[in-house]
């Protein structure tokens, strides 16, 4: 199996002598292409310091990333990332086109491949309609679209996501998790999903890791064993996502110290209460 992302050995510290906090430490695995891996874990744990640095945003103390066999030391190509605060990641100046358009120019296209690749990218997200608005004339979860759509025109391979629902309403963020979901199946790209919702870690996912708070590192990670076409009532009605779903749920207090996550290993399906729809990590 072919990896898109390699992570070995990463760990990273922000300042030095007494005053030094390690936020990752000896942290290693790989998505392979066309994966879509979710990461999780307690407040603190450095889900979004890792991210960062494999998107080359930070550099790693030691050991690193690689992205397509480029070590990410600056932005590698291929990738593209959606960020959680979308009202800072677009321009308020510029209309939804030019948003869209804007990374493109640096590929060196032409005016008319701008163009198809910018109407096809919101056709996509179900903006085809809104090119012409200014984000501050759109919803939080449409200007959430556009960001999406800014990343789908630039056709990368591999595509990092951190947190990038949390800030929108329950049913809007229903809504950009199928999104996601459709994104990944019909485009066959590498997705890391950083979140702190454990349902959404699940429904998503063909894998799911759990980090250990800070110094942050793999506690373990789980294949998630659903079916590939999902949707919001049904799968998550399953006995195996509320099953999956609760093991998340032991796995990150066990990460914060809370509970002991033994009992996992054991859980049989449809064992657990039906509990909450959504089950979240304070962040």
């Amino acid at each position: 199996m072919v990896s898109a992302v390699e992570v070995r050995d990463l760990s990273k510290t922000y300042g030095k002598g007494p005053a030094a906090h390690t936020a990752l430490r000896g942290v290693s695995f790989t998505v392979a292409e066309g994966e879509l891996l979710s990461v999780v874990g307690p407040s603190g744990c450095g889900k979004t310091t890792l991210l960062k640095c494999v998107a080359g945003l930070l550099p790693a103390t030691s050991g690193g990333a690689w992205v397509l066999g480029q070590r990410a030391d600056g932005v590698p190509d291929g990738l593209a990332v959606v960020f959680q605060d979308y009202s800072r990641s677009l321009f308020p100046w510029m209309r939804v086109g030019r948003n869209v358009d804007f990374p493109l120019r640096s590929l060196g296209l032409g005016r008319a491949e701008r163009r198809e690749r910018v109407a096809r990218a919101l056709a996509s997200v179900g903006l085809a309609d809104k090119a012409d608005r200014h984000p501050w004339q759109l919803s939080g979860g449409m200007q959430q679209r556009v960001a999406i759509a800014r990343a789908l025109a630039y056709r990368p391979r591999v595509l990092l996501m951190d947190e990038p629902f949390a800030s929108v309403d329950a049913q809007t963020r229903a809504g950009l998790e199928d999104l996601t979901q459709r994104v990944h199946r019909e485009a066959g790209m590498t997705i890391l999903f950083v979140t702190h919702d454990i349902d959404e870690s699940v429904y998503l996912a063909d894998r799911v890791l759990v980090l250990r708070r800070s110094p942050g590192g793999i506690l373990t990670e789980m294949d998630v064993d659903l079916p590939d076409a999902r949707d919001q009532i049904t799968t998550k009605s399953l006995p195996a996502f509320v099953r999956q779903r609760s093991q998340v749920a032991r796995h990150i207090r066990t990460a914060s110290g809370t509970e002991d996550a033994t009992a996992d290993a054991t859980a049989a399906p449809g064992a657990e209460p039906a509990g909450p729809r959504r089950t979240a990590v304070t962040n």
